[in-house]
Parts: structure tokens; C-alpha cells; sequence
């Protein structure tokens, strides 16, 4: 009995030490409950998987790391690229019964351990040592998952090798199909196809940052609950801001009204009478020395001016100091304009005496806001 185990492990060695291919890889044509079909890149992934098996089993030796179920089904792996490529059968079965072997290693090593106090026997004689045959040692488990691993690295090897040697095929499929897109995309239904523009690339781009944001933000509410109430009145906070901003923007529009509707001056209105004539006025009363009557004659050209480019509405009824609040903050204009109303109201209502230089600063403003520019501040006020 021991002579017939150490035979059998003999013969499991040598069959680990044949090449892969030699080894029960016959051509098979129909599938058993144990067999599957496998492409090259699946048979590759098995084989790395099987060699990780023997890994772990190396280093457990127990019937859960060895278990021989773990090596799955045999593979039928095709032996070119074609559609109905000729498949070889590569069977596991020499990887099931060594893992088998191998779940037991405490029997096994007590069966090859030798006896603590072997028995004496006599000396062989001459002619006994030439008479006894020298039987080889039987070699361990350990050895024979080694001697597994290097064999599943070979396969592995020949696997790359067979994909490199088909990979000019795929691509000449991979050619073929680009021709078959050509035609479609040929076609009258694709004729007004167009690339993507830069726009719609960055739009794409800022939708997948958004997308981002909102995820982390999500993210964040989970682990963090101050988020979701900081989110919310922020927004509430934004809309109140910008109903606030609207109808300042409308209340600033409907006081200054840009845009009057009336067809013409009303009657008495500074600008219903023709700036040019206003400044005449000024011009004449100026010459006469009258620089008060003159100061009167030039700030109502400047309003007629530009009442008749509808400022605002005209109406005779209103004050100097309406009319000036009657124009935007931010026009520069504005400023010449309230230069010429304290001058104006100084000199006119104030009795303040008037002279040369003051009708001449008033002009200069007037002229300023006709010709539609702003003014420079100096001279006598």
C-alpha cells in the first residue's frame, strides 16, 4: 500500500510538470454541466483566479482554502478570433484532486513522518545493497502547489500570447464597423448633423459642475444639519434682496419717468418755449449789464434744454430744487444742474447782487448741460 501511494504521487508530479497544453486540452464540440464557453480574456481572468486559489490553499492547507470547488467549471477557449472558431476543452480536474490532497496535510505528513525509534537492523551485506533497488522520495504537497502555481503562470503566459497573436484580427473588425457608422451617418437623416459647438461644450461643462455642487452639498446635509437651514434662508434672504432691488429700480423709474408720455411741452412749461430763445434773452439782458435778469434767461435755457429731451415731463408749476431732484444720482449731469440752481436761487430769490462774473460762471454750466456734457465746477458762485 505505501509503495502504490508513493507511485501515485509520483505520477501527480509528473503530470503537474508536463506543459498545459499536453495536459487533457482536447477539442470538444458540446457543453457537459461541468464545461463552459470562455473567451480569451475570461479564460486569462480564470487562470489568475485558480492561481490565487492555489495561493491561498498553500498557505491555509485547510478544507475551506482548499476547497476543490473553488476551481469552477472547465473552459472551452476558442483557438482563433472568428465568429465559429474551433474551441479547445481545458479541463481542472489535476486541480481539483491536488487541492483535495492538500485540505489534509496533518494525515499526509504522518503517513511520510518516519518513526521516532526506528528499529535496528543488521548491516547489508554487499551483496544485499546490490540486490535492493533505490526508490525515488515522494515529493511533498507543498511542492506540488508550487509546482501548480508555475504551471497556471505558464497558462497565463500563453494566453496573453494567443490574444496579442488575434489582435490585428479584432482590429480589422473594429474597421469594419467604423465603415458601417460611415454610411449610416451618411444618410438623410444624419445629412444636417453638426459638431458640438464651444457653447454647448461649456454649457455641458457647467450643468456637470452644478451636478457636482448639489452632490456635495447633499453630502454634506447628511453628515452636517446646519447646512439645510443655512440653504434655505440664504435663499429667502437672496429673494428679499432682489424684490427690494426690483422695486427701487421701478419706483426710481415711475419718479423720473425716462420716457413721458406726452406728444408735446404743456402750455407755460420752460421747454414750450425754445431754449435758443431763452439763451438770447440771456445774452441781450447780459449785454445791458441786467446779470441777475441775465442769470434768470440762462438757467431756464438749460431747463428747457432738457426738458424738450424728456428728462422729465414738463411742467411750469415746479421748483427749481423739484427739478433737480427730478434727476438721477448717478447722471453726471446732476451736479453742473445743482451748480446753476444755488446760483440761480441766490441771485433770484435770495437778492443776492449779481456782476459779470457770475452770469459768466452760470453760462458756462448752461452751455455745459445743452452740449449734453458735464460740466467743470470753478469761477464765482
Amino acid at each position: 500500500m505505501r509503495l502504490r501511494a508513493q507511485l501515485a504521487g509520483m505520477a501527480l508530479a509528473a503530470a503537474l510538470a508536463v506543459a498545459p497544453t499536453a495536459c487533457a486540452d482536447a477539442p470538444a464540440t458540446q457543453l457537459t454541466g461541468n464545461e463552459r464557453d470562455a473567451s480569451l480574456y475570461e479564460y486569462r481572468q480564470h487562470l489568475v483566479e485558480l492561481k490565487g486559489v492555489v495561493a491561498v490553499c498553500a498557505w491555509a492547507r485547510d478544507e475551506k482554502g482548499c476547497d476543490p470547488a473553488l476551481v469552477g467549471l472547465d473552459d472551452r477557449v476558442p483557438l482563433s478570433n472568428a465568429a465559429q472558431a474551433e474551441r479547445r476543452l481545458v479541463r481542472y480536474s489535476w486541480l481539483r484532486v491536488l487541492l483535495k490532497q492538500a485540505s489534509t496535510p496533518e494525515k499526509s505528513d504522518t503517513k511520510n513522518k518516519p518513526p521516532a525509534n526506528p528499529p535496528a537492523q543488521p548491516a547489508a551485506g554487499p551483496d544485499q545493497a546490490d540486490s535492493k533497488f533505490t526508490r525515488p522520495a515522494k515529493p511533498t504537497t507543498g511542492a506540488l502547489l508550487q509546482a501548480a502555481k508555475e504551471r497556471l503562470t505558464g497558462d497565463i503566459t500563453q494566453a496573453d500570447a494567443a490574444a496579442a497573436a488575434t489582435q490585428p484580427a479584432a482590429s480589422a473588425d473594429h474597421s469594419a464597423e467604423r465603415n458601417n457608422m460611415k454610411q449610416v451617418l451618411a444618410g438623410r437623416d444624419f445629412r444636417n448633423l453638426k459638431p458640438q459647438s464651444a457653447s454647448d461644450s461649456y454649457l455641458e461643462k457647467l450643468g456637470a459642475w452644478l451636478d457636482r455642487l448639489i452632490a456635495s452639498i447633499g453630502r454634506l446635509r447628511a453628515t452636517s444639519a446646519w447646512v439645510g437651514g443655512v440653504l434655505f434662508w440664504g435663499f429667502i434672504l437672496a429673494v428679499c434682496v432682489g424684490l427690494i432691488w426690483g422695486l427701487m429700480q421701478l419706483e426710481r423709474r415711475w419718479r423720473i419717468r425716462l420716457v413721458p408720455e406726452f406728444d408735446g411741452p404743456a402750455p407755460g412749461a420752460a421747454s414750450a418755449r425754445d431754449w435758443q430763445l431763452w439763451l438770447a434773452d440771456a445774452r441781450r439782458a447780459a449785454a445791458a449789464g441786467e446779470w441777475r435778469d441775465a442769470i434768470h434767461f440762462v438757467y431756464w435755457a438749460a431747463i428747457s434744454r432738457l426738458e424738450s429731451k424728456r428728462l422729465w415731463p414738463a411742467d411750469r408749476t415746479r421748483t427749481p430744487r423739484e427739478y433737480l431732484a427730478l434727476m438721477a444720482a448717478e447722471d453726471p449731469r446732476r451736479t453742473g444742474l445743482s451748480s446753476l440752481t444755488r446760483s440761480f436761487e441766490r441771485v433770484w430769490y435770495g437778492g443776492r447782487a449779481a456782476d459779470e462774473s457770475d452770469y459768466l460762471h452760470a453760462e458756462q454750466i448752461a452751455t455745459a448741460l445743452i452740449e449734453g456734457s458735464a460740466p467743470r465746477e470753478g469761477g464765482a458762485q
